[in-house]
């Protein structure tokens, strides 16, 4: 079991514009909760008991906001990023880097996964050797197609990861991420210390984290781990927001 979390949380959501004008995007409300309080929700109720939540747009309302969901199940740290601005995500993941020290979860800050599809990334993903991936991705494949916007993967028929990213070809793409990973042991070291080489790179804080994940594929040590026919949203668009609302309104 997996009790430590990351939430990759700092970005606006400018493309939710205006509903993100005044609030960061995980604050956003979904049937009576925020996302961000839906995330922490089903995260504990899968066994994660330790959460780092990376803030950055508006992270005083955000703080206020955590503060108030007085969860005994959960230990919630702020962990700001004043990059937030300037760097993509793979910068909040350096910001946090120092608590990837065993094993843990990220999720992006605008997916709302079901309790069903936590139990299911912490059961994890084996190889066909029966061994756990170090790394695995989860993912989800749709029967029309990928759009230009999908984090696209390509995979083997054993769930070993070739490539991931949005500019996969349709030939290429049998499958997509949901923001939602987990790393497990040398998986943590391996993440940690790429994403430190990455961002001495001049281009490091350009760069989604996946963009690591993609530069350790090689290596045969990330997995996927499929979630095909369970709930889940992302919120990316003002379109979004009622698929989310349908999704949450089912949730007790």
């Amino acid at each position: 079991m997996i009790e430590h979390a990351i939430l990759l949380s700092a970005g606006q959501g400018s493309r939710l514009l205006p509903l993100t004008a005044e609030r960061p995007k995980c604050m956003i409300d979904f049937s009576g909760r925020s996302l961000i309080e839906w995330q922490i929700e089903m995260l504990a109720r899968g066994g994660v008991k330790r959460i780092d939540v990376v803030t950055g747009f508006m992270t005083d309302m955000l703080e206020e906001h955590l503060q108030s969901i007085k969860d005994p199940r959960v230990d919630v740290t702020v962990r700001f990023n004043p990059f937030f601005k300037v760097a993509d995500n793979l910068g909040s993941c350096w910001i946090v880097r120092e608590t990837m020290r065993d094993d843990f979860l990220i999720l992006n800050g605008d997916t709302l996964v079901s309790e069903e599809i936590v139990h299911k990334v912490q059961q994890g993903a084996t190889d066909k050797d029966g061994n756990l991936w170090p790394i695995t991705v989860t993912v989800d494949v749709k029967q029309d197609g990928y759009d230009s916007d999908d984090m696209k993967v390509e995979r083997t028929a054993d769930g070993r990861l070739v490539h991931i990213g949005k500019t996969l070809t349709a030939a290429q793409s049998n499958a997509e991420s949901i923001g939602f990973l987990a790393f497990r042991g040398e998986g943590a070291d391996l993440f940690r210390e790429t994403v430190r080489q990455a961002m001495r790179t001049p281009e490091g804080v350009q760069h989604w984290y996946l963009k690591v994940i993609d530069s350790i594929a090689p290596t045969g040590k990330v997995g996927t781990n499929s979630i095909e026919g369970l709930n889940w949203a992302e919120v990316d668009f003002l379109n979004d927001i009622e698929i989310a609302t349908k999704l949450t309104d089912t949730w007790g």
